[in-house]
């Protein structure tokens, strides 16, 4: 009677087990990615979006009545809001996090179920025999204490390396920015010198029908009218450019960009540069070396490499496996205790130790290597930067010098002591002059970018607000939160 109600037990007690394996399960729910879909909300993407313009009055107050005129820092705000590489770094980070709830989990135990019937060579069939087992594993010398630390780690790495996407995405705005800038600059200058090369071609060629200027002076002046001309058109091309590399460094299609007020007014007088000195050998280059986020991240992972050691030192000692277990066999109630570990007689894991030991100076390398770049970072921002203020500052006298000339040849052409084509002349010469001055205003701004890069400081702007990013999205929705889930089949 006894071991029939042990049969009808049975199913009970495998019901009582599937039950906890199955509550609180996740459920897959597959979520397909449409190319036409994703191609067609990239396309479009417009700096009008009301959800941008709430992100921007959140990270910025003073914009809270929305963006009239974009300038560096509300367009590297919707480069943060809309740039894919925020989401992959968001995503890595999101996948750290997660690295730390599998290191905290404890084993879980497995149960071993055994029935049967015993059956002894003398004796008839006994009733039914069942057996039960569970098996807890106990982690000794501080493993998951260890693991977690080590996820830990990967954590603030890869929220260093969301700030590093940050910085990165900001100066890819600022170089296109930059360039645009520059480009519209030379077009400028191109037009105002391509006026003058027509008035003194025209002049020439009046004279020349005149009998007053010979057919080679005529060509010549042509083909410098040519050159501008082409000149001009290149500046066009580059303004293009830009304008398109633009609308790529924020996420948005160039006609977004095209569709809004772009101010470029902090290149035409950006805030003055902190002591060249002070960023050479002081402060600044202190805190890039020891406080940059890409020099934090891989400070990180080199402490989870630590971590990694010693997780693998511990793994020298074995884990216990402890197992009560009940028995029915043949009326009997047997109880039983069993402790399992492993016998480290042919290893002491010697061979993950060695690997980890590697993994941790390959770390501490990266680590020295970065700063190493770094420090040649800097030297060479700080010496373009001297060396293109000496540029502007000739280019200044030059300037000057051919003003003081200009203003002699108006007073000449007032008395009459030259014609008109020497005043004209003189200011095609001034704006050539102008233009060799504005490449060297346009390299001395390419170093203060360097500097920026090298520092990670914003030198441009107001400051490093968006340094601190949100480490999840806000506003816009995630790409697969847009896709329509499909049931497994």
């Amino acid at each position: 009677m006894l071991g029939l109600s042990f049969r009808r037990l049975i199913p009970l007690l495998a019901t009582g087990l599937a039950v906890p394996l199955l509550v609180s399960c996740a459920s897959y729910v597959a979520r397909p990615i449409s190319p036409a879909y994703t191609a067609g909300a990239l396309e479009s993407r417009t700096l009008s979006e009301p959800r941008l313009a709430s992100f921007i009055a959140m990270a910025s107050p003073t914009h809270a009545g929305g963006v009239a005129v974009w300038d560096i820092s509300t367009l590297t705000l919707a480069a943060l809001y809309y740039h894919p590489d925020v989401d992959i770094s968001r995503n890595r980070l999101a996948l750290a996090q997660a690295g730390v709830v599998t290191a905290r989990q404890v084993p879980n135990p497995s149960l071993s179920v055994a029935p049967g019937n015993g059956i002894l060579a003398s004796e008839a069939p006994s009733p039914l025999t069942i057996g039960f087992l569970i098996n807890f594993i106990v982690e000794t010398f501080g493993k998951r204490e260890i693991r977690t630390d080590q996820a830990k780690n990967l954590v603030d790495a890869a929220r260093q390396d969301l700030a590093t996407a940050a910085w990165q995405i900001r100066s890819g705005v600022r170089t296109a920015l930059l360039d645009l800038w520059a480009s519209e600059g030379r077009l400028r200058l191109a037009r105002k010198r391509l006026v003058l090369q027509e008035q003194i071609v025209a002049l020439l060629e009046r004279r020349f029908t005149a009998g007053d200027a010979s057919a080679l002076d005529v060509a010549r002046e042509r083909i410098n009218l040519s050159q501008v001309t082409l000149a001009a058109r290149d500046a066009e091309r580059q303004a293009g450019q830009a304008r398109a590399r633009l609308g790529a460094a924020i996420g948005v299609p160039a006609r977004a960009v095209e569709q809004v007020t772009v101010s470029l007014v902090t290149f035409d007088q950006p805030p003055t540069v902190p002591d060249v000195r002070d960023i050479s050998e002081g402060g600044l280059r202190r805190r890039a070396l020891l406080e940059r986020s890409d020099v934090l991240g891989l400070l990180a992972d080199y402490d989870a490499s630590q971590m990694g050691l010693r997780l693998e030192i511990a793994k020298q000692y074995p884990n216990l496996t402890v197992g009560p277990g009940y028995a029915f066999d043949r009326g009997d109630n047997l109880y039983n205790f069993e402790l399992t570990l492993d016998l480290p007689i042919f290893n002491r894991n010697q061979g993950p130790i060695s690997e980890a030991e590697a993994r941790r100076r390959e770390a501490a390398s990266r680590f020295v290597a970065l700063q190493a770049k770094v420090i040649g970072e800097i030297d060479k921002a700080v010496a373009s930067y001297r060396g293109a203020v000496r540029t502007v500052t000739t280019a200044d006298a030059l300037l000057q010098s051919q003003l003081s000339r200009r203003r002699q040849l108006d007073r000449a052409f007032q008395m009459g002591e030259v014609d008109r084509l020497a005043p004209l002349t003189a200011d095609l010469e001034q704006e050539v002059v102008q233009l060799a001055r504005y490449e060297a205003v346009v390299q001395q701004r390419e170093a203060m970018a360097e500097l920026e890069d090298a520092l990670q400081r914003s030198l441009f702007d107001a400051g490093d607000s968006f340094m601190k990013l949100p480490e999840t999205q806000t506003g816009r929705p995630d790409i697969l939160d847009t896709m329509s889930p499909v049931s497994p089949k």
